[in-house]
């Protein structure tokens, strides 16, 4: 299916959303980032689909927030309009997302890569939350995401400076999973989302839910939590299915129940 600013395929149990708007850099506005979200509901609740890769173009995943239409706004027309709540609902996916970065990932894209869950970057891919220099702050979780991937000094200086950095200096800092040739990226991208296919879906989603609530709770709530998910899963299929073949030294087949 193609709109008119992503492409959205659907292969055999993962999908891919590009951003498709390459003459403005595949900058965030509204429409692009409801189009986005309502793919990635989609996926979620299409039991034939494991996860989501999102990606971009060679020049940019995504140069930032749409700046023409977000310019002459007012602090009530923002507070109205509420054009960031896709960022808000992606924290309820329970499917993994795969960012595959390319080119510039800037401001709200930059912010867009942090709501995935797993990212890999092309060498040349460049990052940043450059707001400051627009005269507003990050305003779709860069503030909290920076911080909590690469610590607060060095966030500190990223986000008051708006200094870009390079994917390798991503890559040290913890903020992307894997650094790759550019032309390789959607290779790696799609050797991984093939891979988390290939894993028994409900423990996928578990151990998603799981990770995010250690990022965002008191750990005595999110250990709780850990094993009610945990005890849970040995009522399902795949559990028995998984330790039947484990036992019997042969490759599970997984049935999502």
């Amino acid at each position: 299916m193609s709109t008119a600013t992503i492409l959205f395929t659907k292969h055999e149990r993962y999908a891919v959303i590009r951003i498709n708007r390459p003459q403005q850099l595949n900058a965030l506005n509204s429409a692009v980032l409801q189009e986005v979200y309502a793919a990635l509901f989609e996926v979620d609740h299409d039991d034939a689909m494991s996860c989501t890769i999102l990606t971009g173009n060679e020049k940019a995943f995504a140069a930032g927030a749409d700046i023409k239409e977000m310019r002459d706004k007012d602090q009530q027309q923002m507070i109205l309009d509420n054009q960031f709540a896709p960022f808000d609902h992606m924290r309820r996916l329970k499917k993994p997302v795969i960012a595959a970065v390319n080119g510039f990932a800037l401001g709200g894209g930059c912010e867009l890569v942090m709501a995935c869950d797993i990212i890999i970057a092309g060498e040349t891919a460049r990052f940043g939350q450059p707001e400051v220099n627009l005269g507003v702050i990050p305003g779709m979780g860069g503030t909290q995401r920076l911080t909590r991937a690469v610590g607060k000094y060095r966030a500190m200086e990223l986000m008051l400076t708006g200094d870009l950095f390079t994917a390798p200096e991503a890559l040290a800092w913890g903020l992307v999973n894997k650094v790759v040739p550019p032309d390789r990226l959607m290779d790696e991208a799609t050797a991984l989302a093939q891979k988390l296919a290939a894993k028994p879906l409900l423990a996928v989603k578990a151990i998603k839910e799981l990770v995010l609530r250690s990022y965002n709770e008191h750990l005595d709530a999110a250990l709780e939590t850990e094993r009610h998910r945990f005890n849970a899963l040995f009522d399902t299929e795949d559990q028995k299915e998984g330790m039947t073949a484990f036992i019997e030294k042969r490759k599970p087949s997984w049935k999502g129940r």
